[in-house]
């Protein structure tokens, strides 16, 4: 028997099935529905799934109905991906029911066969390589369409939340209203607790924090991100019942650049604020360094964030003698004033907290006092040096810098 007169058997056979493919296709459905649990959630109503199906498989069969055909028609396979993908439906469970289909296509073919008889069962069986390749045609563009399509969802999506990021850190610019709406298209609330993140990236096109979502979804916190060259800014909606310090450990564990944290605050339309906190953390570290830093919300850090200009040349007209001093020396006063102002001007409170007799914690502050701009007596003179102390610890980038020239 040659090859050309079995295929023009299958060919009858599936002219039969034609015929009647609008009830195999509902047959088809109710054995995906019996079968595959996750039909019968709904998210496939079952006129959409018997229409998939007839599209699904219309192309296979017309294709073995004609012989002289040129090619098949993969275009419900195609459309089938494209519309599970929009669903939310599982790759997996959409092959599942796929196959199912495709056994039933067999076994109506195979049916059909042998009620016609003679050497139609024989012809069908040298035609199930060439059937069971089509089948697999069709898989394979069904999943190659899925696929495209979710990652053009993803696309979409991480582009839609950038922007709503990027509305949410602009601040100024946004009413509540809008912010409601924002936080609500991200699934935030508009109160809760809340920290901006800013990373900067040392390679461009690298992320700047590599495995972060997931490691935040395990702490069950949600974030959104504006990703820009060169840095990602992420805010995240933290659970009260959750340490800020367990979420610094993650970012710190990953980070790869200079990563400034915010403090905690309590309504999305602070945003904007918080993220200005979270630029000056990241600015403060050293260039090229994998450090993470979060500022404190305190009075005198607000003043110098809003005022580094003038805060520098306040700094280095208090401290300025002492920091043209060795590094070694003026790390060693620097540390003693901060412990002895610490202990409220105990020298013997000082020594304790520096291992050190009491004597060399006076012989240090008589030495510092040298360089100030009066005696440690005078309470002007303490409020500064405090100050001063205050704002190189929290900036220490002012220490590193040369006072900048007063405008003329």
């Amino acid at each position: 028997m040659h090859v050309t007169a079995s295929r023009r058997l299958v060919a009858e056979l599936a002219k039969i099935l034609l015929g009647r493919l609008d009830a195999i296709a509902a047959e088809m459905a109710e054995l995906t529905y019996e079968n595959i649990e996750f039909y019968r959630t709904m998210v496939v109503r079952p006129e959409d799934l018997r229409a998939s199906m007839r599209h699904n498989f219309h192309g296979s069969i017309s294709y073995l109905a004609d012989p002289d055909a040129p090619s098949i028609d993969l275009s419900g396979p195609a459309e089938t991906g494209r519309k599970r993908a929009l669903q939310n439906a599982p790759l997996p469970e959409i092959l599942r029911a796929y196959r199912l289909g495709a056994q039933h296509l067999w076994e109506q073919l195979l049916h059909e066969a042998r009620k016609l008889g003679g050497d139609a069962p024989d012809a069908l069986l040298e035609s199930a390589g060439q059937i069971w390749e089509i089948s697999d045609a069709q898989s394979s563009v069904l999943t190659n369409a899925y696929r495209e399509t979710l990652a053009e969802r993803m696309v979409e999506t991480d582009r839609r939340r950038s922007a709503l990021v990027a509305e949410l850190i602009d601040g100024p610019s946004s009413d509540s209203d809008t912010i409601w709406e924002v936080a609500r298209m991200l699934d935030f609330p508009f109160q809760g607790s809340f920290l901006v993140v800013t990373a900067e990236a040392l390679t461009v096109g690298d992320p700047p924090l590599p495995g972060l979502d997931s490691q935040l979804r395990a702490l069950d916190v949600a974030s959104a991100w504006r990703a820009q060259p060169g840095s990602e800014t992420g805010v995240l909606s933290c659970p009260q019942r959750q340490p800020v310090e367990r979420i610094l450990d993650a970012v710190r564990a990953i980070a790869t650049g200079r990563v400034g944290v915010s403090p905690l605050y309590d309504r999305l339309d602070q945003t904007s604020r918080a993220l200005r906190y979270a630029q000056v953390a990241a600015q403060s570290l050293s260039p090229g360094s994998a450090a993470v830093r979060q500022l404190d919300d305190t009075p005198l850090t607000e003043l110098v964030m809003h005022n580094l200009e003038t805060t520098q040349r306040a700094v280095h007209r208090i401290l300025g003698g002492v920091l043209s001093l060795p590094e070694d020396d003026r790390t060693t006063l620097l540390a003693t004033a901060r412990a002895w102002l610490g202990a409220h001007g105990s020298a013997a409170e000082a020594g304790r907290a520096l291992y050190c007799h009491q004597n060399t914690v006076r012989y240090r502050m008589h030495r510092l006092e040298e360089f100030l701009r009066g005696p440690l007596d005078d309470p002007r003179i303490v409020a500064e040096l405090s100050m001063a102390l205050d704002a190189v610890g929290t900036f220490p980038t002012l220490l590193e810098q040369r006072p900048l020239p007063l405008a003329p």
